[in-house]
């Protein structure tokens, strides 16, 4: 840890451990304030802060992914929300872009958003012709979205959960390192609006515009629009172009609550993404600067319908019943050299330049099926100490794949259906006025086909199954402990590509043990909130993707990739979690979090590492070597200052630790810390903010390759390249209700 972050680190600790210092600062502005201001004050009271009761420091947080409703600080697990004005504080127009607030959670990008996410070490890295079975479960609005993170904007959001370890029982087989579920706001009971316009650098715009109101007395209404454009942050100098990287984003969202009766209420969602993104990532050069003559695109449009009902249909029981249907086209592809044809044209390497084109169509179908009776409080078991519920689960996907190749023979289509049945139950008994025990159980049949136009054929079904038991002990009523086991498992499969060995053809299902202990407190009146969190994950039979690098013609690069996915032996993943809000005062709010990672193989050896020789046998062992895309650190702290009861400030400094970026080879990120600001100012019904993201203009590496090399003029000498995330940006925002 390097010293800057150490230094941010003490001064946090220095502050918390003197509160002192803040209300020693607070009563010495307050008593200017009250000095130079009073007579304005009586004529004009609403510009002064609004003193807050304690109790009413922070709203109370409610998670909506589990299978009741319940308070995030009354949870036992480690959980993670961020509410919209976390998501307006950081002007985020896409899950990408707060994910780093939130501990041990990581992505990868390799495309034109970070769609592939990573929880405690775990989840996919990229997709290009394997079919996926995702680690990281991804609901919008109850609609899964899983393996498609592109689709996650962020318009008109109440919350972003992040529940972190396996979710056996809650979601099973797409869910081995957890669940991020994204929740849009309500209809409203009175008309309601807004109307948002924000404009920042690199040609940056943003229009969105929300309705709400009753239709009515029992049926109500919500829609929501925003076009997102950029030009990006790349400069194609081949071209003379700078929008080669852009971002273009359409999103449409519709709500109808409808209480149909006093026993049966109807939720209806509807969800429509359209996004036309170029993708010019990677430079030879290592820089923003490309060369590209056939920069690539990461399209996707997707449509989607949900629909959620409870009925009460006796005074024990309710029955809640969830359908939700989406539909996704999505096209990605890219300039394989990135570079143009005559690059070597006069110069030593002529000759020695190639030029190819990869895309990659799917098209994705995925609908759900979730019906669950839910126990109601005269419905309790055992002396009603004991909520229950059991429900049944259906899931069916069929994506078909088109990829057109320059180097391929002829077009590569695949099918990939699966299909997943479950019945799961979950028990909440009362042990004690202060003691909960909570134990759940899933049972999932998955059924998986795949066929290709290479003749490939795998049909493969199999029983499976998660679960977990949990002690809640409420030691007084602001403080809470917890202990849990749980289990998950990530389906087994089949690797596409016709020329690996027939032992490389087929992969194991994984299966995961989580222990995990934990603190959740609401101290210090309701000013203090804090959540801590211990775990320990023990992984069997863990799936690890792997990459074959091959000269497309010869003995020398330029080469080509075959991607696959194996199973090593074991891993172990284990760290902390921490996370707090501080009322200081009417002025300062303190918030941040830590995760502590350590992510390792355990008895791998590994034939495609870049230093293995397959041929002869010789593998390198990567037992005790740090899991890719896995930083022992990240960390986030800021400080909001209420200036006046209309202009806050808030500033942040967001960190993380260096990671490997393949078992493939030993290239890693590096290290950095960004300061991101804001400064709102908010009068009858006008917000207006200033912002700014990535201060000090770091390079943030998102996306790595370490173990080729694709430079003609350097005779395709290795070397790694990066794809960089966003730089320095400033912007302002303003936003009208009504």
């Amino acid at each position: 840890m390097n010293i800057s972050i150490k230094t941010s680190f003490l001064a946090l600790a220095l502050l918390i451990s003197h509160g002192s210092f803040a209300a020693d600062l607070t009563e010495t502005l307050a008593d200017d304030t009250v000095e130079k201001t009073t007579e304005l004050a009586v004529e004009q009271s609403t510009n002064q802060p609004t003193e807050r009761a304690p109790e009413e420091a922070f709203e109370e947080i409610v998670v909506t992914a589990d299978f009741r409703d319940v308070a995030l600080m009354s949870t036992g697990s480690s959980i993670s929300v961020i509410d919209s004005k976390t998501i307006a504080r950081r002007e985020a127009r896409h899950l990408e872009q707060v994910l780093n607030l939130v501990p041990n959670v990581n992505y990868s990008s390799g495309a034109s958003r970070g769609r592939f996410i990573q929880i405690r070490g775990i989840g996919e890295r990229s997709q290009f012709i394997e079919p996926l079975n995702p680690s990281v479960g991804i609901l919008i609005d109850g609609i899964d979205f899983s393996g498609i993170g592109g689709a996650a904007t962020t318009l008109d959001l109440k919350q972003i959960e992040v529940l972190r370890g396996p979710q056996g029982t809650l979601y099973g087989a797409n869910a081995l390192a957890g669940l991020i579920n994204l929740t849009s706001n309500d209809p409203t009971e009175t008309f309601e609006g807004n109307f948002e316009t924000s404009m920042a650098e690199y040609e940056t715009r943003t229009v969105s515009s929300v309705v709400s109101g009753p239709v009515t007395d029992n049926l109500g209404y919500r829609f929501a629009i925003q076009q997102h454009k950029s030009d990006g942050y790349t400069d194609n100098d081949f071209l003379n172009q700078h929008d080669t990287n852009n971002i273009d984003e359409q999103t449409i969202r519709g709500k109808l609550n409808w209480q149909v009766n006093d026993e049966l209420q109807v939720k209806l969602t509807g969800f429509y993404m359209d996004a036309d993104n170029g993708y010019d990532g990677f430079s030879l050069d290592n820089t923003r600067h490309t060369l590209s003559d056939q920069p690539g695109h990461d399209r996707q449009e997707s449509t989607a319908v949900g629909i959620e009902t409870t009925w009460q249909a006796t005074e024990q029981f309710d029955v809640v019943g969830a359908v939700s249907y989406a539909d996704s086209n999505l096209e990605y592809g890219y300039d394989e050299d990135w570079s143009y044809e005559d690059i070597c044209s006069g110069e030593p390497c002529d000759g020695w330049a190639y030029s190819s084109f990869d895309n990659y169509l799917r098209d994705r179908e995925t609908s759900t099926i979730d019906l669950r009776l839910v126990s109601r409080e005269e419905g309790k078991l055992f002396g009603d100490t004991t909520d229950w519920l059991i429900g049944v689960y259906y899931r069916d996907q069929e994506e078909s794949l088109l990829r057109e190749y320059t180097y391929a023979a002829s077009d590569f289509t695949s099918d990939f259906d699966t299909e997943n049945h479950a019945i799961y139950g979950q028990l909440g008994s009362q042990l004690t006025d202060n003691l909960k025990l909570i134990t759940g159980l899933r049972l999932e049949y998955r059924d998986a086909d795949y066929d290709d136009s290479d003749l490939v054929n795998h049909d493969n079904g199999e029983r499976l199954w998660g679960g977990r038991i949990g002690l809640e002990y409420t030691i007084a009523d602001d403080t809470m402990v917890y202990g849990l086991v749980s289990r998950g498992y990530k389906a087994g499969g089949v690797n596409s590509n016709s020329s690996l060995d027939a032992s490389a053809r087929e992969f194991d299902t994984e299966y995961m043990w989580n222990f995990e202990t934990g603190v959740k407190g609401d101290w210090l009146d309701g000013q203090l909130q804090v959540q801590l969190a211990l775990f320990y994950q023990k992984r069997k039979d863990m799936q690890v993707k792997q990459s074959l690098v091959e000269p497309i013609s010869g003995t020398d690069c330029p080469c080509s990739f075959t991607d696959y996915f194996d199973n090593a032996a074991k891993g172990e993943n284990y760290g902390l979690e921490l996370e707090y809000n501080w009322f200081a005062s009417d002025i300062f709010t303190f918030y941040g979090s830590l995760g502590l990672l350590k992510a390792k193989f355990k008895d791998f050896d590994s034939f495609t590492h870049s230093g293995a020789d397959a041929e002869s046998g010789v593998s390198v062992d990567l037992s005790g070597r740090e899991q890719a895309h896995a930083p022992s650190y990240q960390f986030t702290v800021g400080t909001e200052v209420n200036i006046t009861g209309n202009l806050t400030a808030s500033v942040e400094v967001e960190g993380k630790d260096e990671f490997y970026l393949s078992p493939r080879h030993d290239e890693k990120t590096n290290s950095y810390e960004l300061i991101n600001t804001r400064l709102h100012y908010q009068v009858d019904a006008w917000e207006l903010s200033l912002w700014g993201r990535n201060l000090t203009d770091k390079d943030v590496i998102v996306r790595g390759f370490g173990s080729f090399g694709n430079d003609p003029r350097k005779f395709y000498v290795t070397e790694p390249y990066y794809q960089y995330g966003e730089p320095r940006i400033f912007g302002a925002t303003a936003k009208y209700h009504f």
